[in-house]
């Protein structure tokens, strides 16, 4: 029984951006104007998508600049742009004549070999448009033209995956040659040349000599991704090899549909197909005469796009909000994020990451870098605390300031970089607070207690109001208040720090909501030594650490914050670092962001405790990786460790002893820990741990002293 079926081809459907009517709205005012004469512009395809991604071809804001340079791994198609000055032009305008010449060029470039020098004008489009500058609203029909010959095209087999076809050493040395050859010529038709065991890729218009010395199959970058048929390029492709080469290759050809795509940094192609294909006979006389123009009607051309009703009529979009230069800047940022998910990740939930609400503390090195890399990410809420001005030294090493705000004594840090981000990006809600942030070790006197209680109260409120807070600033006491609301009001808590050449970023562990109740203080202090020796068990035999016990900024201390601005020379009293190790740093931070918040447990993520990638469990990861606890950096020998630790039962902030008390007491319970020394070491534990190591010292030197004596004797 025969398996002969007739070929169908996947048609394009346009990926049309908001970003070229803007483009076209601009030359249409300023160079066009009443011109309507063709245009040419450029598209491109990829053979790269994901599995059930209708095959698109892209237009966007440059393909009218004629210098324009289509994004790597894709493949150019050129089109025409037809605009119309009425409506009335655009509905009544001869729809079968304007397909018919694009069909005529195309014919012209098959016959006349140009489509052999560069395959790209195989997949010519044709872009009929009207624009109502008056309302934003614009109408628009796209046609790919086809050749329709007079026979049909017929699959004498099933598709078949390539990897049933050829062996991995065949499709490796394939992908060689393609990459080789592709570095130098456009390569969306090419040839393949079977010797052996080898394929090697090669040139159209090299097929005389290939196929005198080997077997030779078509190959094509297919922007089709079903696993039945081919894209819509090969259509036309197939009609120049049937025109030119027909007789060479007795009307049978087999064809390669390379799809090539990268997944979790591997290179994929054993979703493409092969064809085996019978090639139509074609009359050149009969072609050759339309070239030069005697009877257009002998062949018939198809192409015109569906609309959404997936009926033969033209597309409207309306534009009239987002022309607005700050809704087109806000759409630019959507279709970067969006093009991950597209094309790469497709489990990444981009909404997840610009809703989230993020509080930075601190507008300084780390705060200007952090908030442009949030933006990068699309996050949309981000508030800047600061309480400092802006110094002349500033603005060299803080990316959102300028000279000019550092004249007459210097604008506020926060309400500055606040109104720099928004003059970046117009969509994003950017607000600077100036708030002092009252500190262990910095005694607060009787007549500031009511505006030092506002400033915790105006802190708590804004920690609870964001989801992620980023702990920015310069002093290590300034980090405990935040880290203490943080910790009792289950945030996210970022903290990242600076040294001259290193850098530590760390995420807090997220207690969990039953973790904590008020008045199971002493059983939690109790137990806090068994649930770290029980976290210490289970990190050593599964190499993970449950995010809900991980380590605080203040963790590794056996001391409590104090005052560490007390008695300082000028280059204490600065952040001295090297210069790029800020970016380096803030990067880390935002980074680390963006995987806790895309990973299904967001702030609980276990955090992985091996360094070696084959030991990563899914579990750990998220769409963009792992989700470690901290990282650290040394510039010095260019280094990264990626250290985890248990949340430490004797810690001055996050500790059960700690927040207990904190949720308790409230204001009552900072005052003593803000004008007190010793309070929280006293509280903690870690004064009666100071003890005992120092009477271990006393007793083990006591030894010593009686083992001499007695030697002496």
């Amino acid at each position: 029984m025969s398996t002969e079926k007739l070929l169908k081809f996947a048609p394009f459907i346009n990926a049309l951006d908001n970003g070229f009517w803007h483009k076209l709205t601009q030359l249409k005012l300023e160079v066009y104007k009443a011109n309507d004469d063709p245009v040419t512009l450029i598209g491109y395809y990829n053979n790269s998508d994901l599995d059930g991604i209708v095959p698109h071809l892209n237009v966007d804001y440059n393909a009218l600049d004629e210098s324009y340079h289509i994004p790597p791994l894709s493949f150019a198609s050129h089109g025409t742009l037809v605009n119309m000055n009425t409506i009335e032009d655009f509905r009544n305008c001869d729809k079968l004549k304007l397909l018919n010449s694009q069909g005529h060029q195309l014919m012209e470039d098959i016959i006349s070999g140009r489509s052999i020098e560069d395959p790209s004008y195989l997949s010519a489009f044709l872009l009929l448009t009207f624009a109502d500058l008056k309302k934003y609203i614009y109408y628009y029909w796209f046609a790919f033209p086809a050749i329709c010959l007079p026979e049909s095209i017929v699959l004498l087999k099933d598709a078949v995956p390539i990897s049933q076809r050829f062996s991995d050493k065949q499709m490796s040395g394939l992908l060689e040659s393609f990459d080789s050859l592709s570095r130098l010529h456009r390569l969306n038709a090419f040839l393949v040349k079977e010797d052996g065991d080898s394929l090697e890729v090669g040139l159209l218009k090299d097929f005389k000599e290939i196929s005198s010395s080997s077997k030779i199959h078509l190959g094509f970058c297919d922007p089709c991704t079903f696993s039945s048929n081919p894209g819509w390029p090969l259509r036309n492709f197939l009609t120049l090899a049937a025109y030119h080469w027909g007789d060479l290759l007795h009307n049978r050809v087999e064809v390669i549909c390379l799809r090539d795509r990268y997944r979790d940094n591997v290179r994929q192609v054993k979703h493409s197909i092969v064809l085996d294909i019978s090639l139509p006979s074609i009359n050149q006389n009969s072609l050759d005469v339309l070239v030069d123009g005697v009877d257009l009607s002998a062949v018939k051309f198809v192409g015109w796009e569906k609309n959404e009703k997936q009926k033969l009529a033209p597309r409207m979009i309306n534009l009239s909000e987002s022309m607005d230069p700050s809704r087109l800047a806000e759409s630019a940022v959507d279709l970067n994020l969006k093009l991950m998910r597209w094309r790469l990740l497709p489990e990444l939930d981009i909404d997840a990451i610009s809703n989230t609400r993020c509080l930075l503390l601190g507008a300084g090195t780390l705060g200007c870098n952090v908030a442009r890399g949030l933006l990068g990410w699309g996050v949309r809420n981000i508030t800047l605390v600061d309480n400092s001005k802006i110094s002349y030294s500033n603005p060299v090493r803080q990316s959102l300031f300028l000279f000019e705000d550092c004249i007459n004594g210097g604008q506020h840090k926060a309400m500055t970089a606040a109104r720099t981000l928004k003059q970046i990006f117009p969509g994003v809600n950017a607000n600077g607070i100036d708030l002092s942030i009252p500190m262990p070790g910095h005694s607060v006197p009787e007549n500031c207690l009511e505006e030092v209680r506002n400033d915790v109260q105006k802190l708590e409120a804004l920690i609870e109001n964001h989801d992620a807070v980023f702990l920015l600033m310069d002093t290590r006491e300034s980090r405990w208040l935040p880290s203490v609301i943080g910790a009792h009001k289950r945030k996210i808590v970022i903290s990242a720090a600076l040294g001259f050449d290193t850098y530590l970023v760390v995420r807090h562990g997220m207690i969990a909501d039953d973790c904590l109740e008020i008045g199971d203080c002493d059983d939690h202090a109790k137990q806090g030594g068994a649930k770290a020796d029980a976290a210490t068990a289970t990190a050593k035999s599964s190499l993970s650490l449950d995010g809900r016990r991980l380590g605080c900024y203040f963790c590794n201390d056996v001391v409590a914050p104090g005052n560490s601005t007390h008695d300082r020379t000028l280059d204490q009293q600065c952040t001295v670092s090297r210069s790029g190790i800020s970016m380096i740093a803030a990067a880390t931070a935002v980074e680390l962001l963006t995987s806790i918040v895309v990973h299904p447990m967001r702030g609980r993520a276990p955090a992985d405790a091996n360094d070696k990638d084959n030991s990563l469990s899914v579990s750990f990861r998220s769409p963009l990786g792992i989700v470690p606890h901290q990282i650290r950096g040394f510039l010095s020998r260019f280094h990264v460790m990626l250290p985890t630790s248990v949340a430490f039962d004797k810690c001055t902030a996050c500790s059960d002893k700690i927040l207990s008390c904190y949720a308790e007491e409230g204001f009552d319970f900072l005052i003593k820990a803000f004008n007190q020394p010793t309070f929280l070491e006293d509280l903690t534990g870690l004064t009666e741990l100071h003890q005992c190591t120092e009477e271990a010292e006393i007793y083990e030197l006591s030894d010593e002293f009686g083992d001499d004596s007695g030697n002496s004797c």
